[in-house]
């Protein structure tokens, strides 16, 4: 069975249909002469007997009307042979010219006292032939016999037997050419995105056009959109890395300029403290957005190795705000804290806490509200509000922000956020802007939450 399933998937869809008909012919075939001769049979010998009385019937009817018997048999049909029978005289007579041998007559001889009124049908075998014949008691002392030749009932059963099949071949033709058609029409299309996903692969131009609304159509659709956004990808990842290299070339280029400078004896700020200052200050911004590359990349190894435990955020938020305060005291930030655990890791869940309270002191002016709750984070600040297309664009990989910088801080919120299971989304307040980390409900938790506020009221 296994190696059927094998060769079946590696055949063609059209040598699968091939397949499939050749089947379905077959089986009907083994139905059709196996089951369905008996039956063939029967119905051919039904309608012998039916044309018999139908011919006796119109014996009777010109018999009635005092024609002669000879004329009667001038009139019948050749494949059909009336005898009249007096069983007075015990003389048969046949009507017409036709002969009947002498094994017949005798089985009709025998037959004829079974038959007490109307009709009887009886079939004689006789050197592997078959004489069918009917009985029809006229009166008291007179019978016509009716009986049908071998060779037009085994005529008869062959035209009906060619007429089945000839009508099954038309059919089972026209049904062919239809899943021809129709595997054809699967076959182009599928094509078609094999070309395409060629030339995608081979990074060459290409264009897949589809018109269908069936699971074909949705899967070019699908594709377009894959290459769509992999090409969105593709401009985002190539201008990532120019804002990456010019964001590292500015203070590479400043701290060899000065350091030249201080080697040739030339201070750039007036003395040698203050031009060293100025290195050490771009060497904190170089290192800055170097360890963001690497935190960057060291979320892809934290997230892939994921466990199933949680953190107490509570615990991690109150340690960042110790450590990012100093850097503008004057800022207030008011928090309201409550026990909270969030699903993740310790590392991951710190470096997004950081950068989102990095990020609110930066653009704050006076104050940054931090809100926590059962699966949900909030940190706003008041500093100005953000465009629409920047509001979209927030999580990209080094988008350049409203300062004119750089960045990959929201890039990894977003990373860690969307690997959790957890929404994370910025919006404009009407005093300044907002980020919110949320985890949505599962089904059992909003059924949970309906059974609790029945019970409420």
């Amino acid at each position: 069975m296994k190696r059927l399933r094998i060769w079946i998937k590696e055949l063609s869809l059209s040598q699968q249909l091939l397949t499939i008909i050749f089947f379905v012919i077959a089986v009907f075939g083994l139905f059709f002469f196996v089951f369905l001769a008996d039956s063939v049979d029967t119905f051919v010998q039904n309608e012998m007997y039916k044309m018999l009385h139908r011919s006796q019937e119109s014996v009777v009817f010109y018999a009635n009307n005092n024609i002669p018997l000879d004329t009667i048999g001038e009139t019948n049909e050749s494949n059909i042979i009336h005898i009249y029978y007096n069983s007075v005289k015990s003389r048969f007579e046949i009507l017409g010219q036709q002969n009947v041998t002498s094994e017949v007559i005798d089985n009709i001889s025998s037959n004829i006292p079974l038959v007490k009124e109307g009709y009887k049908d009886f079939i004689f075998e006789y050197n592997n032939k078959k004489t069918m014949y009917s009985i029809l008691k006229l009166n008291e002392n007179n019978y016509l016999i009716s009986l049908v030749t071998d060779a037009y009932r085994t005529e008869f059963r062959a035209a009906l037997v060619n007429s089945v099949i000839n009508l099954n071949v038309l059919v089972v033709g026209i049904l062919f050419v239809i899943l021809m058609l129709w595997v054809a029409s699967l076959i182009y299309p599928l094509n078609q995105i094999r070309i395409y996903m060629e030339r995608i692969r081979r990074n060459e131009k290409a264009e897949l056009r589809i018109d269908r609304r069936d699971e074909i159509g949705e899967v070019a659709d699908a594709l377009t959109m894959m290459e769509a956004e992999l090409d969105n990808q593709k401009k985002i990842r190539e201008e990532m890395i120019q804002n990456i290299s010019h964001d590292l070339k500015t203070p590479i280029a400043t701290i060899k300029s000065y350091g030249e400078s201080i080697k040739d004896g030339i201070y750039p700020y007036e003395t040698l403290e203050k031009s060293v200052d100025v290195i050490i200050e771009h060497a904190n911004r170089l290192e800055k957005k170097v360890y963001s590359l690497i935190m960057y990349n060291k979320m892809g190894y934290l997230l892939d190795n994921d466990e199933d435990s949680n953190v107490d955020m509570k615990s991690i938020i109150e340690k960042v705000i110790m450590s990012l305060k100093v850097i503008r005291p004057e800022i207030n930030i008011d928090a309201d804290l409550h026990e909270a655990t969030f699903h993740g890791e310790e590392e991951p869940w710190r470096i997004v806490v950081e950068n989102l309270l990095d990020n609110a002191l930066r653009y704050a002016k006076t104050e940054i509200k931090l809100t926590l709750s059962e699966n949900e984070l909030m940190i706003s600040n008041d500093g100005d509000q953000m465009s629409k297309d920047r509001l979209e664009k927030l999580f990209r990989p080094y988008e350049k922000g409203t300062d004119g910088k750089f960045g990959l801080g929201l890039s990894i919120v977003y990373r860690v956020c969307s690997t959790y299971n957890y929404l994370v989304e910025a919006e404009n307040l009407t005093n300044g802007v907002c980020f919110r980390i949320s985890r949505p409900q599962s089904k059992k938790e909003k059924k949970k939450q309906v059974k609790d506020e029945k019970k409420e009221d």
